[in-house]
């Protein structure tokens, strides 16, 4: 026998002695590991464009609408998050490197850019329904050419806040503590721009930020981040401005938001005909309660229980004059009435509550015994507004501008609200040793100010506005430790509206107007 037989019969030989603690051993061995999953598509930015033409102040405007996302990215380059924009741009300009670009936005937090395009600023506009309206708050809804956009003097990018539109966050590599907080927001709008910028080829372009509502809190810290990075800003369009926000919190001890809502009160109740007698001039009796206010009635609140009781009676009778509130509820609620209290008693037994957001809106209660307004409803405002938006701006976003997504378009997005991370670190550093016990980024916008002197603000507020009241934004700007030389690049102007400006379509084209001339000399 030959050793190559030899060997293959002991082979065979060993395999049927040990056959089954082999077979047992082979079962027992790991499966080969699964292939790996398909590498994820690269995420690119995407937009589609398509071209109009709208008349503005006589003159026909064409102009590019381009609806798209750019991606943000992280230092290693990996996509953390999509941010949606609708960009407008005049075309047939010269020299497009020279014409303004104004980056806009709403606030919330959680709030999409909807409101400040199709409701305001955009060349397209929704026709609101107006107070006491019950037609216009059901569909089918009015889409308008908008005389009153501000595509007369600038470029316009509407821009989607990370969790709200179609902004979303990618997982993995995003994360929401990447997004969902004040300085962290500031720092994508910041980011955003920067990359527009560049791919649009507008860095030499005069800039503009304009925000609404928690928008303007976002502008006055990204004003300052893009200066730091070398970003610099001709102006910031604030419109209904919150920068302190203990100015506006009811608490325990704090006398502030009562003095700066008085006179929002007293706007509110001469647009529902609640004082006797009847001022003509609603900026002129405005004027007056904020000398009140500011003056004998801080000094009563400060006195707190050691005011006399005959010096709070007579100051309860001036409030019920100037209020329409009763001096007997003014007496017992120790002359502070809170807004939500005001809100469902200025219309006495009506059963009606006025609006936050705007108090020219009212809405029934479905709890009218409850003393103040209960949880049954969105607000007046809110809800004649938001089905009229949703499904205009659906239908605009599809036919007007061929944008198809499979996403929802999230107007606000309450989950992006609550996990939003209420801590900042002001570029002033606290005299307690550094603890922050309250917000206020008034701070950063002084700092971009000083840093850029060509920096202007504008600030624009509504009358009937009783959630970020007027007169707080007064007193915010005038406490932020400014020279008088730089003071004077600030400006305020009102207007008989509230929270949403753009809602009183008398009111609109003063906005515009107002705005376009600043935008104009900001440029020069």
């Amino acid at each position: 026998m030959r050793p190559n037989d030899v060997r293959g019969s002991l082979a065979f030989l060993i395999l049927i002695a040990l056959g089954p603690g082999l077979r047992a051993t082979w079962a027992a061995s790991p499966p080969p590991p699964p292939p790996p999953p398909p590498a994820a598509p690269p995420i690119h930015a995407r937009s589609v464009s398509t071209r109009h033409t709208v008349t503005v102040d006589g003159r026909k405007i064409r102009y590019t609408a381009t609806a798209g996302f750019l991606v943000l990215r992280n230092p290693a380059g990996v996509p953390t998050a999509r941010m949606f924009y609708i960009a407008y741009r005049e075309e047939g300009i010269r020299r497009e490197s020279r014409r303004p670009i104004t980056f806009a936005y709403n606030g919330g937090p959680g709030g999409a850019s909807v409101l400040v395009d199709f409701g305001g600023f955009g060349p397209r506009r929704i026709v609101w329904p107006h107070p006491g309206s019950v037609h216009g708050t059901r569909p089918p809804y009015r889409m308008v050419p908008n005389p009153d956009t501000l595509l007369g003097v600038t470029d316009l990018v509407f821009v989607d806040a990370v969790g709200t539109g179609l902004s979303r966050i990618l997982h993995p590599a995003g994360s929401p503590r990447m997004f969902y907080g004040i300085n962290a927001d500031a720092r994508s709008f910041r980011e955003f721009i920067a990359e527009y910028l560049t791919r649009a080829r507008r860095w030499n372009s005069p800039k503009f930020l304009l925000g609404e509502s928690y928008g303007t809190t976002r502008s006055a810290v990204l004003a300052d981040d893009l200066a730091r990075h070398g970003i610099d800003l001709n102006g910031v369009i604030m419109c209904s401005t919150v920068l302190d926000f203990p100015t506006l919190a009811f608490a325990p001890g704090n006398d502030l938001p009562y003095i700066f809502y008085l006179p929002s009160y007293a706007a509110v109740a001469w647009y529902h005909h609640r004082l006797h007698p009847e001022p003509k001039n609603l900026a002129v009796w405005v004027h007056q309660v904020e000398h009140f206010a500011e003056g004998r009635y801080a000094e009563a609140l400060f006195q707190g229980s050691t005011l006399k009781p005959a010096a709070l009676d007579r100051m309860a009778t001036v409030l019920a004059r100037d209020t329409g509130l009763p001096a007997r509820l003014w007496r017992k609620a120790d002359l502070r009435i809170s807004l939500p209290v005001f809100q469902k008693r200025l219309l006495g037994r009506a059963e009606r509550t006025v609006g936050r957001f705007d108090g020219r809106f009212s809405m029934p209660e479905l709890e009218p015994l409850l003393p103040i307004p209960g949880t049954t409803s969105a607000g007046a405002a809110t809800s004649a507004i938001m089905g009229a938006l949703t499904a205009s701006f659906n239908n605009y976003l599809d036919t007007r501008l061929d944008y198809l997504s499979h996403l929802h378009y999230r107007q606000l997005d309450y989950k992006v609200n609550q996990a939003w991370r209420w801590t900042y670190v002001p570029p002033v550093e606290s005299l307690t040793g550094g603890g922050q016990f309250y917000i206020n980024v008034a701070p950063a916008l002084a700092r971009a100010l000083l840093n850029d002197p060509g920096l202007r603000v504008l600030f624009n507020n509504g009358y009937f506005d009783m959630a970020t009241p007027f007169f707080a934004t007064l007193y915010t700007v005038h406490h932020m430790g400014l020279p008088p030389g730089v003071m004077r690049r600030i400006e305020f102007r009102y207007y008989p509206s509230g929270h949403m400006l753009y809602l009183n379509p008398k009111a609109l084209p003063l906005l515009k107007a107002h705005i376009d001339h600043f935008i104009e000399r900001a440029s020069r």
